[in-house]
């Protein structure tokens, strides 16, 4: 397998790669998440059909992977615990777009367990979110009145998901199983600790997919300066991919694609086009990361260009998964 990665923060290779020319870079798109709903953005899917047509437009604007979370259908308000639903949403994603590289989270919402957490994978995802240090946040989410499904109040949540050591190697550990690559995701330098973790009990394998969450509560601080420090505690083979919550989307992909790194976006992580002004669906957010990208001259990876990246077969295997699950 060709090694198509670096050391995004090494000064010489670095200026070496700014020289050559950055190779392709990948576009992965967060359609939605586990917690908000339309009561904060019309355009946020939440049925799979919404979630395969968000999908499909963000994939038509440049996107070669999405990152998804499929909803609890007797209550949108709370992630998808049964397989069933998730192959119900891979399934119409890959009908819409075959070749798409399918990432399921393994985050789910607030209030599952950490077996509902597993049920995605026996849906036959590429990829897996793995989080890697307990994940704590307080915050207020909004009401949710009807005529929309599942209503509900304004809640204040005060939380904390906690990932373990333990934890985090059994979640590897049954991707690994399935052939599924964990996307391996780090808020705080604490993570670069559970990665040197997982590479020493051989539950992951290079090239490494890392990606840098940047203005989460609890996580490092959204400033370049973080990010970089971030970088230095990668291992060698990895794949950066950066994300960033709110106001923070913008300056820190555009970041990530400067030195080099791919970029995530998407209504999961950031409803604003800018101040006042929200994204018109998920496919906006795409269109400008791509823009934005043809102006620093990197090119925007295809599926196939990020399966190589990946090390990722040429074709999914999810459907193999799919009728064995079904």
């Amino acid at each position: 397998m060709v090694d198509l990665t670096w050391r995004y923060a090494d000064t010489f290779e670095y200026m070496d790669h700014t020289r050559a020319g950055f190779g392709p870079a990948m576009i992965c798109v967060a359609v939605n998440g586990g917690i908000q709903g339309k009561e904060t953005h019309d355009a946020l899917p939440e049925t799979p059909d919404e979630i395969a047509d968000s999908v499909a437009g963000a994939y038509e604007a440049g996107a070669s992977m999405v990152h998804v979370h499929a909803r609890d259908s007797s209550n949108f308000t709370q992630g998808a615990r049964r397989v069933d639903e998730w192959h119900e949403v891979n399934t119409k994603i890959r009908e819409r777009c075959p070749d798409i590289i399918v990432n399921n989270t393994t985050g789910g919402d607030l209030t599952m367990s950490m077996e509902e957490r597993l049920s995605c994978l026996d849906a036959g995802p590429d990829i897996a979110s793995l989080n890697l240090t307990p994940d704590m946040s307080r915050f207020t989410m909004k009401a949710r009145h009807a005529p929309m499904l599942h209503p509900r109040e304004e809640t204040v949540v005060d939380a904390c998901i906690p990932f373990t050591y333990g934890i985090v190697e059994l979640f590897a550990a049954e991707m690994k199983k399935r052939s599924i690559k964990p996307e391996m995701e780090t808020y705080h330098s604490g993570g670069a600790w559970v990665m040197r973790d997982l590479i020493e009990h051989k539950l992951v394998e290079p090239p490494y997919l890392v990606q840098t969450v940047m203005g989460a509560q609890t996580a490092s601080y959204p400033t370049p300066e973080h990010v970089i420090q971030l970088l230095r505690e990668l291992p060698e083979h990895s794949v950066w991919l950066c994300s960033g919550i709110g106001p923070f989307q913008l300056p820190l992909t555009t970041l990530a694609l400067m030195m080099g790194g791919h970029a995530r976006v998407g209504l999961e992580d950031n409803l604003y086009y800018a101040r006042g002004r929200k994204f018109l669906d998920n496919a906006e957010a795409v269109r400008r990361v791509v823009r934005i990208a043809g102006e620093l001259n990197r090119k925007i990876a295809t599926p196939a260009e990020t399966r190589v990246l990946l090390g990722l077969p040429a074709k999914s295997t999810g459907s193999q998964v799919n009728r064995k699950s079904a």
